[in-house]
This record gives structure tokens, C-alpha cells and sequence, in this order.
């Protein structure tokens, strides 16, 4: 069982660490964008069979059911009290504000893929159905921050089919739950000639995607004008909150320890990926370098490098 700082030098944080060192003394160092997208395709591929394969074996269970409830539950509320907090504490009007909120209720698929890593290397695996779990979380946060964002009046939010199409038919929810049912229709058997390609060599092809978020979180940090001291320290609050409320719901709810942790993480995590695709759809007067600071320069980076360590700690704690 993993002790927070054996957590934090595994190979998987320790790359990310290197990115991020790499980019703030200004390295050259960059994995092409071709082959970082190719590398996040083949993770969520990874993921989703590896998940449904374990689902084949075991069965869905009332904990599966738990789980996506609770999972559901937390995406449409965890949106509500960070729109006020942002609102009175980071002083963001309600367009800003809603949009940011929509991102911290929905889940970061590479947080949850290497907080898996290590709780898998520690001996604490999450149950596959979070895989699910961390589909069906995607989403809700997007309808919840757009219904706070027409709390403006004057706020003209964009509809239709476009936004249905990016919310519910995006690549990352696509991919996941596809990879998913396949691996679950496959079972063990049809996935071992596979096995090779999606599970012997995940951790190594992670190691290189946490090396480029690195250099990436850095580097849009650095950018990053509408970022104050007031947002960034917003950005660390929220994810010990939603990530301390996600373990105790998954102890609660009678989860093992690596599932409670799991859940702990997707709370915590925020959207990078799909909830900007929405966003820039929805609510275009919304400041894209401010969500996308927060997100991805602020949240990500402490979830990888503290955040995981401590929601696997608590989770040992608790359940």
C-alpha cells in the first residue's frame, strides 16, 4: 500500500514533474501535437477496454450502480457552490464564473488515468466500472453551468444540435464508452491477443503524455493574463474540497479503498477537453484563457502531483 510521498516519485508523476521543470527554464523540449493526440487516443482506448474487461468478469453489481449515481449526483452539484465561490471570492462575472464552475464539475480523463496507474502499482486497483462512472460524469456539469449562466438575463447562451452534438457525442465520451462496451462484449479471452498493445506497454506510453502535460500546463500558465492570485488559490481550494467530499461518498457508500479513491479524484479533476469544446459553443463571451488557466495550468498539475497522493492516503484512512 503506497504512502503519499512513495505516490508522488512514481515513474508516472515524476515525468510530469520533469515536463513542468523542463518548460518553466524555457526547454525546447516538445512531443509533436500529431503524436501527443495520437498518445491520448490510444489512453482513453486502453482505459475504457481495460475497464470493460474487468465489468465481463465480475458482472454489474450494486456497487457499479452506486457508484454512477454518486458519480452523477456530485457532476450536477459540485458546479453550484464554486459558481458562488467564484462569483464572491475570484469576483468573475456570471458568464466567467458559470463556465469555470462547468469545468471543475466535470472530470479530467488523464487524472483519473494515471491516479489509476498508481493505485493499480500500489496494489489498490479501481473496480472497472469507473471507467462508466468517469463517462457519465463528463457531461452533466455542462448542462448545470449553462443553467447558471442564463442567471444573467442579458446572458444569450447558444443552443442546438451543435451543442448536443459536442456534449453528448464528443471524442473523449465516444471513444471511452465505445472502448468500454468492446471490451466488456470481448471479455478476457477476446482481449488477451491485445493485451500486448493496450495493457504491457500503458504505463510507459503515460510516462510520455504526463511529460507533455508538463511542459503544456507550464507553458499555458506562463501565458495565462486573467489568471489572479484570488482564481489560482480557487483552483487548489476546489479540488481538495470535491476530491475529500468524493472519497467519504465512495467510503460511504461501501466502495472498496481504490474505487473511493478513484472517485475522489474524478470530484476533484477538472475538464480540459471537453467542457472548453462546449463552452466555446455555448458561451462564447466566456474567457477561454481563464478557464483553460484554471483547469489545465492550476488544477491539473496539483491533482497530479499532490492531489493524488492525498485522496489515495485518505482513502486508506476511510474506508
Amino acid at each position: 500500500m503506497p504512502s503519499g510521498f512513495e505516490t508522488l516519485l512514481s515513474p508516472v508523476i515524476l515525468f510530469f514533474i520533469l515536463g513542468a521543470l523542463a518548460a518553466a527554464v524555457r526547454s525546447d523540449l516538445a512531443i509533436p501535437e500529431a503524436v501527443a493526440k495520437g498518445i491520448s487516443l490510444y489512453l482513453m482506448a486502453a482505459i475504457g477496454l481495460k475497464g470493460g474487461v474487468e465489468v465481463s468478469q465480475s458482472g454489474f453489481t450494486p456497487d457499479m450502480a452506486l457508484a454512477a449515481l454518486a458519480g452523477l449526483v456530485l457532476s450536477f452539484l459540485i458546479p453550484i457552490p464554486l459558481f458562488l465561490a467564484l462569483k464572491r471570492i475570484g469576483r468573475l462575472d456570471t458568464v466567467n464564473a458559470a463556465a469555470v464552475a462547468a469545468h471543475y464539475g466535470s472530470v479530467s480523463v488523464v487524472t483519473f488515468v494515471a491516479g489509476s496507474q498508481v493505485l493499480g502499482s500500489g496494489g489498490m486497483p479501481p473496480a472497472g466500472y469507473m471507467v462508466a462512472v468517469l463517462a457519465l460524469m463528463e457531461t452533466p456539469a455542462i448542462i448545470v453551468g449553462l443553467m447558471l449562466a442564463r442567471r444573467g438575463g442579458s446572458v444569450q447562451v447558444q443552443s442546438g444540435h451543435g451543442l448536443l452534438h459536442e456534449t453528448l457525442l464528443n471524442g473523449s465520451v465516444v471513444l471511452l464508452m465505445g472502448s468500454f462496451i468492446i471490451g466488456l462484449i470481448a471479455g478476457k479471452e477476446g482481449f488477451a491477443p491485445i493485451a500486448p498493445l493496450f495493457q504491457d506497454i500503458f504505463t510507459g506510453i503515460l510516462c510520455l503524455f504526463l511529460l507533455d502535460m508538463g511542459l503544456v500546463a507550464i507553458r499555458r500558465l506562463r501565458e495565462s493574463r486573467a489568471l489572479t492570485w484570488r482564481l489560482a488559490g480557487l483552483g487548489i481550494v476546489f479540488p481538495v474540497l470535491n476530491g475529500t467530499i468524493g472519497v467519504l461518498v465512495g467510503a460511504l457508500i461501501g466502495l472498496d479503498t481504490g474505487s473511493a479513491a478513484a472517485l475522489g479524484m474524478l470530484a476533484a479533476s477538472a475538464s480540459y477537453i471537453a467542457v472548453p469544446a462546449a463552452m466555446r459553443l455555448a458561451l462564447p463571451q466566456a474567457d477561454p484563457g481563464l478557464y483553460l488557466a484554471m483547469s489545465l495550468a492550476v488544477t491539473f498539475p496539483f491533482n497530479i502531483t499532490i492531489g493524488i497522493p492525498y485522496f489515495v492516503f485518505l482513502a486508506t484512512q476511510v474506508v
